[in-house]
């Protein structure tokens, strides 16, 4: 019987064999729930949402404060890194990490995302989890379905018009097409409310629409409308990019499984499909948790101050039965994605 092929994936050895007999992911499962890892960090989290709000609150004081005067603009950004901040909380709840009650945990989704945000928490919640039940999966993952970006050859086959030369830019645009996610998502979100049923529709409109008030209300009151208009403008691409810069490297130029394939369990579906980020304490901040990647999407509802706990248990395990564990430092993971994103679109380049 040959012996399984040995790789080498950034420094670390790796091994390629097939998957053995049973459940792979059952013992690290009960591993990581030995040692307490999926328990609620209810005080860490407390002190997170304190902290953000608190920020927030100053934020918008000191724009009170400087009042009509282009000198506001500077705060733009600071706003834009507390809205992604917001996000990643809303992103905590919708997996129940902060909080086993469902109803918590919505409230805590309504109040970030659709309040502070303009962002619909079921839209988001409801397209996010099909994402984490198939990653990359060409027909299941919405996030990797054909739209102004394009993953896989064979969507980029039949692109036409203006589809077609975005496809073929599309490394070169794919950072400054996330200036305009901030908007988008808002977009999404108001749409989706004709799929949701009344109820839920009313609670979640009406919080969609309050924000939009408060926030045009808030620059419009402070600001003239050019000044007002710069600054929403400046704040809503900062915070785009921002989101950009953190779900970019996750993903993009990974495994993508073949449809009609050989099916994976959990353990190689998502740990094949994601990409870990190299970094410290920064690191850890700047993107919100989700640069433990793989370690996120096997334990959806594991805390995030736990995540970085669970990774040497997750790196020996992957080791132990032969399953390519990714890392790379964050410019590395930007370039990762950035060529797979232009080998996609190669030949349209060539026709």
């Amino acid at each position: 019987m040959p012996q399984p092929a040995a790789a080498v994936a950034d420094g670390v050895e790796t091994r390629t064999d097939a998957p053995p007999a049973g459940s792979e992911f059952t013992p690290l499962l009960r591993t990581v729930r030995s040692c307490g890892l999926l328990g609620r960090r209810h005080a860490w989290y407390t002190r997170v949402i304190a902290a953000n709000a608190l920020a927030l609150a100053a934020v918008v004081t000191a724009l009170v404060l400087v009042g009509d005067s282009w000198w506001a603009l500077l705060l733009a950004p600071p706003l834009a890194v507390l809205f992604a901040r917001t996000a990643f909380i809303g992103h905590d709840a919708g997996h129940g990490q902060i909080t086993g009650g469902k109803g918590v945990g919505r409230l805590i989704g309504l109040l970030h995302g659709n309040l502070l945000l303009g962002l619909s928490y079921s839209w988001w919640n409801a397209k996010h989890n099909r994402h984490h039940a198939n990653p990359n999966h060409i027909d299941k993952d919405p996030d990797v379905a054909a739209d102004v970006l394009v993953f896989s050859g064979g969507q980029a086959g039949d692109r036409q018009g203006l589809r077609r030369w975005l496809t073929r830019n599309q490394a070169w645009l794919f950072f400054p097409l996330t200036l305009l996610e901030g908007v988008a998502l808002k977009v999404h979100s108001f749409q989706d409310l004709r799929r949701q049923p009344p109820r839920e529709r009313m609670v979640e409109g009406a919080l969609l629409v309050i924000h939009a008030a408060a926030y045009a209300g808030l620059l419009l009151t402070v600001l003239s409308p050019v000044r007002a208009l710069a600054f929403a403008v400046l704040h809503q691409a900062l915070f785009g990019l921002h989101l950009g810069l953190a779900f970019a490297p996750n993903h993009k130029g990974m495994e993508m499984p073949d449809p009609d394939g050989e099916r994976w369990g959990h353990l190689r579906r998502q740990v094949l499909t994601s990409r870990n980020i190299r970094g410290g304490a920064l690191t850890d901040w700047f993107l919100g948790g989700l640069n433990y990647q793989i370690e996120h999407h096997l334990f959806p509802s594991m805390p995030r101050p736990h995540l970085r706990l669970a990774q040497p248990l997750v790196r020996a395990h992957c080791r132990e039965v032969g399953i390519p564990y990714t890392e790379a430092a964050l410019l590395d993971s930007y370039r990762q994605a950035l060529r797979h994103l232009h080998e996609v679109g190669e030949p349209l380049r060539k026709r």
